[in-house]
């Protein structure tokens, strides 16, 4: 295959993985905290001695959106929603995570986790405890809980040191391989849902971006063959 097929494959191959990242935002368009991912594309050259050069596209970074999601009230005392770029903090199995899902819940044991069990962590790091019989829970903008006006808790309003090497681990759920620092400049809101921050009429017309793109790609390998054929037949009579 000559340089141009290799080069509309590499670029086949990356607008596969959009089509992929596209569909996906689209699918978590209503879910609660989701943030919009993207793919970066990147030119690699290389310059062959009396050669042309040869130029290859990849497709394998991805980026995550930080625009503020549209909060939706509730009303619900443990549904949280942060105005900024922060995270909360919260416990797994394989160590603490990033996300903007603010939908939690008390477990009988008093502590605070999201819809996949996970504890809520305070800005020491430790589980957010609710002593029993508590009521009235109150939230500070700063991230202070209150049961009857008395604090209980801050919880951590964080950010990744470095955003672009943050990692989705699921839909709502990041891992931050440079480690994070505390969001002074966050607020959270009680009573509150973040939605998702996808947009969902730009990505529909991202998807059509793509697939004409791709169809358009997929003709000229297709042309490509032919005339490679042709040629071999010629050739080879």
């Amino acid at each position: 295959m000559e340089i141009a097929g290799y080069a509309t494959l590499t670029r086949q191959a990356g607008l596969l993985r959009e089509m992929q990242v596209v569909a996906n935002n689209i699918a978590n368009a209503a879910t609660t905290g989701y943030r919009q991912e993207g793919l970066v594309f990147a030119e690699h050259v290389q310059r062959l001695d009396n050669a042309p050069s040869l130029s290859m596209a990849t497709a394998n970074a991805r980026s995550t959106s930080m625009a503020q999601g549209t909060l939706t009230k509730t009303g619900g005392s443990l549904d949280f929603a942060i105005e900024g770029e922060a995270f909360f903090l919260v416990e797994t199995p394989a160590g603490e995570r990033l996300t903007r899902a603010g939908s939690f819940a008390l477990t009988a044991a008093g502590d605070i986790v999201n819809n996949d069990g996970h504890r809520l962590l305070d800005a020491g790091g430790a589980p957010v405890f609710v002593p029993p019989g508590a009521t009235d829970l109150g939230l500070a903008a700063d991230g202070t809980l209150s049961a009857q006006g008395r604090p209980l808790a801050q919880i951590a309003l964080v950010r990744p040191v470095d955003p672009v090497g943050l990692v989705r681990e699921d839909g709502v759920m990041f891992r931050s391989e440079a480690g994070i620092a505390p969001a002074d400049d966050a607020r959270v809101v009680q009573g509150f849902l973040e939605a998702s921050n996808v947009d969902p009429v730009g990505q529909m017309a991202r998807m059509i971006e793509v697939q004409r793109a791709y169809e358009m790609g997929q003709s000229f390998l297709d042309a490509e063959n032919e005339r490679l054929r042709g040629a071999l037949k010629t050739f080879f009579r």
